[in-house]
């Protein structure tokens, strides 16, 4: 069964950072996928956050744009979000998923508060 599998979250003061990664071992054509980051906090809809496209084009929600980066390693077959200058309204469950697909991954919560 193909599956990702989020790591990486965890509790953060506003202005810190993380590294959430995303690893796709089961999908053997994982180079093919764009690949994506949404996220989703208590009682709100999911919101798209990022992609990476096959050919490394990147693209950014504007509430993020400029504090998260996302790239790829398709040699290992995971995607990974930068988190920079941390917001207490970035507090929301990250999930992976592979663009135009039904694979998501299960989520990795990130809290940030003081």
């Amino acid at each position: 069964q193909r599956k990702l599998v989020e790591s990486g979250g965890g509790l953060v003061q506003p202005g810190g950072s993380l590294t959430l990664s995303c690893a796709g071992d089961s999908i053997s054509i994982f180079d093919h996928y764009g690949m994506e980051w949404f996220r989703q906090a208590p009682g709100q809809q999911r919101e798209w956050v990022a992609r990476i496209g096959s050919e490394l084009t990147t693209y950014y929600a504007d509430s993020v744009s400029g504090r998260f980066t996302i790239s790829r390693d398709n040699n290992r077959k995971t995607v990974s979000l930068q988190l920079n200058s941390l917001k207490p309204e970035d507090t929301a469950v990250y999930f992976c998923h592979a663009y135009g697909t039904p694979i998501w991954g299960q989520g990795t919560q990130v809290t940030v508060s003081s």
